[in-house]
Formats: C-alpha cells, structure tokens, sequence
C-alpha cells in the first residue's frame, strides 16, 4: 500500500475491511462506515480510501459506498464514470437519470448490523 499516506495507512485499512463485508446487493455511506469505526466526522477520509481503494485491491467493492442520500458521489474515481452505476446494476441496485440509489433505505447497509450476528 505504498499510494497511502502512512499516518492515514491504518484507518484506511480498516475501512477496506468493513467495505469488503457490505454484502452483495447492499450499500453503505461514507458516514455510516466512519461511525462504525469511531470516527463519526471522518466520512470525507473514507471517501478518499474509497478513491484509492482501486489502487490497492481490485476486490474492495468500492461501487457499494454512496453519499449518506444514495448519491454515487465516488464514480468519477471508476475507471469510467458509468462503472460504478453499472456495477450496482449487475447486483439488482436501480439508480435514476442523476444516479441517485432508487430504493436506497431498502438496500442500505448498516455497518453496526456486524454487532447482531
């Protein structure tokens, strides 16, 4: 992981772990992932690893992380600006003309849901 900053390297670990279990499907926020991992006003750095993610591990489903309104914020950081769209379509996920998530309170993934198993 040498394209991350190394003060930033741990934090931006752990979110690739918690990304890598949103199941297929599903979503999840850049706010809900830096809530569940204690740094509730960090959602601009998970974006950030989110934008470094394809760097580092082609596996880190990056495409199931939105803005907190379902909002694909991250697709210009896909290697098109469609990829991220086209991704969550293969999964069953619907967006409207302004890639907005169409039924984003049904597919929204909460991360303290791990806590319950």
């Amino acid at each position: 992981m040498n394209s991350i900053d190394p003060k930033n390297q741990d934090f931006f670990e752990r979110v690739f772990d918690v990304v890598r279990l949103i199941p297929h499907g599903r979503v999840s926020t850049y706010g809900a992932i830096a809530a569940y991992l204690g740094a509730k006003r960090s959602a601009r750095m998970v974006g950030w690893a989110m934008n470094l993610s394809h760097q580092v591990d082609a596996e880190i489903p990056a495409h199931r992380v939105v803005n907190r309104v379902g909002l694909l914020t991250g697709k210009h950081h896909f290697k098109t600006p469609t990829t991220m769209r086209e991704k969550l379509l293969q999964e069953g996920i619907m967006c409207d003309e302004h890639d907005q998530i169409v039924n984003f309170n049904e597919v929204f993934w909460d991360p303290f849901s791990l806590d319950n198993l």
